[in-house]
């Protein structure tokens, strides 16, 4: 079982920077790949962001160029770093783990753009 902890969100204003966290613990070995959703109200969860356990990294085109996605695996930690925030990038981002054993998945930290 692997166990995964957001933090990071907050309020900004457009063309803002926040840097998300996503701490896992448990079974870390058993980890393959991690990876940010969203969900905004009213919309279906979105794949933002992935990074595989040997560092590929993929993002969406709605973030690419603003959005990267990074790892540290001495602290089992990966990162997003999100600049220049639009108003469009207001969620809830949902941190997951694809793990041996199935899917495990963060509650989530808020982030807000304002304007």
């Amino acid at each position: 079982q692997v166990e995964l902890v957001e933090s990071g969100g907050g309020v900004v204003q457009t063309g803002g920077s926040l840097r998300l966290s996503c701490a896992a613990s448990g079974s870390n070995f058993g980890i393959n790949g991690m990876g940010w959703h969203r969900q905004a109200p009213g919309k279906q969860r979105e794949l933002v962001a992935g990074i595989s356990r040997n560092g590929g990294t993929s993002v969406a085109d709605s973030v690419k160029g603003r959005f990267t996605i990074s790892s540290d695996n001495a602290k089992s930690t990966v990162y997003l770093q999100m600049n220049d925030l639009k108003i469009e990038d207001t969620a809830l981002y949902i941190c997951n783990a694809d793990t041996t054993w199935g899917d495990s998945w963060g509650q989530g930290t808020q982030v807000t753009v304002s304007s």
